[in-house]
């Protein structure tokens, strides 16, 4: 399966075939923060439209971050992503490089 990849204005590349998160890290955060307060999982789940999992697959994640250290993440984890995947193309013979292009 080739992947297509298209650049979003942030300067990241990513692919067209994975889902994006509704929630920017720092709304995540956000409702993180107000399970830390007290809010219980499944006000939190009504109110923002989401799974429980999701709110404890975020805290697995991000729980006790900040809002930088979030986004330096996610940066870390599309930079490791591309250097993967240029790895990968280099094992590959030049035709099957370019024939998906």
């Amino acid at each position: 399966m080739d992947l297509i990849q298209i650049e979003v204005r942030s300067g990241r590349y990513e692919d067209q075939s994975m889902k994006r998160s509704r929630f920017t890290e720092e709304q995540i955060i956000g409702i993180l923060k107000e399970h830390e307060a007290g809010v219980s999982v499944a006000d939190l789940c009504r109110k923002h439209g989401v799974s429980d999992a999701s709110i404890y697959k975020w805290k697995a994640k991000c729980g006790g971050m900040e809002v930088s250290e979030a986004k330096r993440l996610r940066t870390l984890e599309d930079e490791n992503t591309r250097l993967k995947r240029l790895l990968a193309d280099r094992g590959r013979p030049r035709d099957e490089r370019t024939a998906g292009v």
